[in-house]
C-alpha cells in the first residue's frame, strides 16, 4: 500500500505514495474534511480540478446516523452516492463521541451515545463500526478509538489507551473477518493515543506497531493542549511507529503545524480548519493569514496572493471579497473556501517537492514562520 520513496537528510521528513483501488496518493498530503459526504460550500468537481485533492475524509459517525447504512448500502457506498471516483478516508466517529461528553457512555463492549440530532440512542462497538466502514467502502478504514480530553490525569489516560489498543485488535479481527462489499480493497489504521505523557505514547505507539496495521495515525492531539506539546508528542511516535507505514496526524491543524509535523516524520493530515476559517473570512496566504472582514481591506483593489492560482486570487480584489463578506454573500464563502484548500494542497505540493530536491530542512522553519504571521 505505502511507498517510503525518500528521506529528508537534515529533517524526518519523507516522501513516499500510498497506492488504493481509486488512485495513488503522493505523501505528504492534505486531506479536505467531507464530513457529511461533502465539503462544505465545494464541489466534487471543484476538488478535482481548482483545489487537486487526491484524497477526502469523511465521517462515519455523521454517515451512520444520516443518511444511515441502508441508505449508503443501497447507493453502493460512498463513492457513488457522492460522486467522488478518487480515494476516502473514514474517521471511526470516536472523536464525534468523545465531543459528545455529557451524552455518552463508555464501557468494555464499546460506547452508548445520544444522536445530536434527535437524541436517539446508539452504540458503537469496535465490530459494529467496521460493519459500518466496510458499507461506506472507504478506501482507507480507521479503528474505534476513544480520545481522552486535555488535560487528562494519568490514570484516565493510561485507562482510555489501554481501551482503545483492545478495542484496535477487535477492530483488526472484525476487520480480517469480513470482505470489502464493492469491489475494491479496503486498508485498515490503528490509532496511537496516550495524551501528553511521554511514556503512554511510546507504550501506546509500540502496542499499535506491533498490531500491523496497513497504516498508524496518532490521535488525541490538536484537543487543546499547546502547539509545543503536540510536537512533542508527535516525534515520541514517529520514533516508534514503522518506518514502512504512512503516518497519520488526525485533526491537524494550521499551515505551520503541517510544516512542523512533517518534520517530524508525519505523511497525512485532515482539518476542517482551511473551510471553517474561510466561512469566517480567514484566508491563508503565502506571507500569512488575513481576516478579510477586517475595514482595512475595503478598498483594497489588489490580489490576496498576487500570482497564486485559486479563483480568488486571480480573478478578484480584496475589495470585493471583503464586500461579499459584508454583504453575508455565500459567494464569498465559496472563494474563501476554495482557495484555503487550494492553498493547504499548494504548500503540500511545495513539502513535496522540497524533500525531492533536498531543501525541506533549510526551508521550512522560515516559512513556517512565516505562515504563522498576520497580514
Amino acid at each position: 500500500m505505502f511507498e517510503l520513496i525518500k528521506r529528508d537528510d537534515s529533517t524526518k521528513a519523507r516522501l513516499g505514495v500510498l497506492r488504493t483501488d481509486h488512485g495513488e496518493i503522493p505523501t505528504p498530503i492534505f486531506m479536505p474534511v467531507g464530513t457529511q459526504a461533502t465539503v462544505k460550500a465545494v464541489s466534487q468537481d471543484e476538488l478535482r480540478t481548482a483545489i487537486n485533492a487526491k484524497i477526502i475524509l469523511g465521517n462515519t459517525y455523521h454517515l451512520y446516523l444520516r443518511p444511515g447504512n441502508e441508505i449508503m448500502r443501497q447507493a453502493g457506498g460512498l463513492h457513488k452516492f457522492m460522486n467522488w471516483d478518487r480515494p476516502i478516508l473514514t474517521d471511526s466517529g470516536g472523536y464525534q463521541v468523545f465531543s459528545l461528553s455529557g451524552n455518552r457512555t463508555l464501557k468494555e463492549k464499546g460506547v452508548i451515545f445520544k444522536s445530536h440530532l434527535d437524541g436517539s440512542k446508539h452504540e458503537f462497538t469496535p465490530e459494529s463500526v467496521m460493519e459500518t466502514e466496510r458499507i461506506l467502502g472507504s478506501d482507507i478504514m480507521m479503528v474505534l478509538d476513544e480520545c481522552p480530553p486535555y488535560p487528562s490525569d494519568y490514570s484516565y489516560a493510561l485507562n482510555s489507551m489501554e481501551l482503545t489498543h483492545r478495542w484496535a485488535a477487535r477492530c483488526k479481527t472484525a476487520f480480517e473477518a469480513s470482505e470489502p462489499l464493492y469491489g475494491h480493497e479496503q486498508f485498515l489504521f490503528g490509532i496511537v493515543q496516550g495524551s501528553t505523557f511521554k511514556d503512554l505514547r511510546k507504550q501506546s505507539s509500540q502496542a499499535i506497531n506491533d498490531l500491523d496495521f496497513n497504516g498508524n495515525a496518532i490521535g488525541g492531539l490538536s484537543v487543546g493542549e499547546p502547539a509545543e506539546f503536540m510536537y512533542e508528542m508527535t516525534d515520541i511516535c514517529t520514533d516508534v511507529l514503522g518506518s514502512q507505514k504512512p503516518r497519520y496526524l488526525m485533526g491537524v491543524g494550521t499551515p505551520s503545524n503541517l510544516l512542523e509535523s512533517v518534520a517530524r516524520g508525519v505523511d497525512m493530515f485532515d482539518c476542517v480548519m482551511p473551510t471553517r476559517n474561510a466561512r469566517n473570512g480567514m484566508i491563508f496566504t503565502r506571507n500569512g493569514t488575513l481576516v478579510i472582514k477586517n475595514s482595512k481591506w475595503k478598498n483594497h483593489f489588489g490580489s490576496a496572493d498576487e500570482g497564486f492560482d485559486s479563483e480568488l486570487c486571480q480573478n478578484f480584489s480584496m475589495a470585493y471579497i471583503h464586500h461579499l463578506f459584508r454583504a453575508n454573500e455565500i459567494l464569498g464563502m465559496r472563494l474563501a473556501s476554495l482557495h484555503n484548500l487550494r492553498f493547504y494542497l499548494w504548500l503540500m505540493e511545495e513539502v513535496r517537492k522540497r524533500i525531492e530536491d533536498g531543501s525541506f530542512g533549510g526551508w521550512y522553519k522560515g516559512m513556517a514562520e512565516q505562515l504563522a504571521q498576520r497580514v
